[in-house]
């Protein structure tokens, strides 16, 4: 399997220095490629790397063009992280295809549920009754679509992955708990990609939304009546709470949680592990990490935390004492 460097222009555009006839045998990071491999630059930070690379060429952005001439080939593109993902997709189009079934023997698809034509059921897939699937989605391997969810055209669904599970709803009673019917369903529109053992829960009364672009990485829980934002991204193990609103456009890092009934504005990035207890209204970048340490520090000022709200009250009356003593 290989492409030359002049039909990857041809077909992505940008601007290539060097031999059009050379042949890409693979794609590799900076630091490990070899002189048969395309590599990239995404951040000028890697310069180091760069000048050090033995990859057949490199993509980089303008500004880097002239260190990139410095060590051999290159491409030029405005945004070369894009360009190397659409290297990526153009690499797998080349690749061999396997023929593959469109619905799977194994697939258990309910009567009543509508499945595209053009969409693919996986094996040990699950299509319960009213499941809707769109043209050109994928279910991978033992998939479960619980009753009357919806997913839309084009959107990938990875293995594992639970959509429509009961929402956790129960209402005490006398020291035990009753439940609550879990009564609505999920919606999940176009172009979403979903990662391995995520689960999205379907809502209590309205439905659990997922709106277009979006892309949740594996082992994700979605609570139950959750609204997610076209083009929002999550990373791994984050957890969202019930009836969280969660805007366009945002980034959420790795095990990161948001509780329940908080609103997020658009362009919202919250980083890794952080806790959102509260509503965010601003765009922009939020961090809630209690920073690593040694565990014997850490103690110290873990037990200093403790006493923050007294010492706030003692301070206080400082300064009301030093205001009554400035008084003529």
């Amino acid at each position: 399997m290989s492409l030359t460097l002049g039909s990857i222009v041809e077909v992505l555009g940008g601007e290539l220095h060097g031999d059009s006839g050379l042949k890409i045998e693979g794609l590799a990071p900076l630091e490990t490629a070899t002189p048969r491999q395309l590599s990239f630059l995404s951040h000028p930070k890697y310069q180091n790397q760069l000048a050090a690379s033995k990859a057949a060429c490199v993509i980089v952005s303008p500004q880097m063009r002239t260190a990139a001439l410095l060590r051999g080939a290159c491409i030029v593109s405005d945004q070369p992280y894009l360009y190397f993902a659409r290297v990526t997709q153009l690499w797998k189009k080349s690749l061999p295809q396997a023929q593959r079934q469109q619905v799977h023997p194994s697939a258990v698809i309910d009567p009543t549920a509508f499945v595209h034509p053009l969409a693919r059921i996986g094996a040990l897939c699950v299509i319960e009754r009213g499941a809707r699937i769109g043209a050109d989605t994928e279910l991978r391997s033992h998939v479960t679509v619980a009753e009357n969810c919806v997913i839309g055209d084009r959107c990938l669904v990875h293995s594992g992955v639970v959509i429509g599970a009961d929402g956790f709803g129960f209402a005490p009673n006398a020291g035990a708990w009753e439940k609550i019917e879990q009564l609505g369903a999920v919606r999940i529109g176009n172009d979403v990609e979903i990662g391995a053992n995520t689960c999205i829960d379907r809502g209590a009364l309205q439905d659990t939304v997922i709106e277009d672009g979006v892309k949740l990485d594996n082992l994700i829980q979605i609570g139950h009546n959750v609204h997610i934002g076209r083009h929002t991204a999550m990373a791994g193990c984050v957890g969202v709470a019930g009836s969280a609103i969660i805007g366009a456009h945002c980034t959420i890092g790795g095990a990161a949680n948001i509780l329940g009934h908080l609103s997020l504005a658009d362009n919202v990035n919250i980083s890794a592990a952080t806790i959102v207890t509260r509503s965010i209204r601003k765009p922009g970048t939020y961090t809630g990490i209690f920073p690593l340490d040694d565990n014997a520090t850490w103690e110290k000022n873990a037990a200093s935390l403790k006493q923050l709200h007294s010492l706030r009250d003692r301070i206080r009356a400082l300064e009301d004492k030093l205001k009554t003593l400035e008084q003529p």
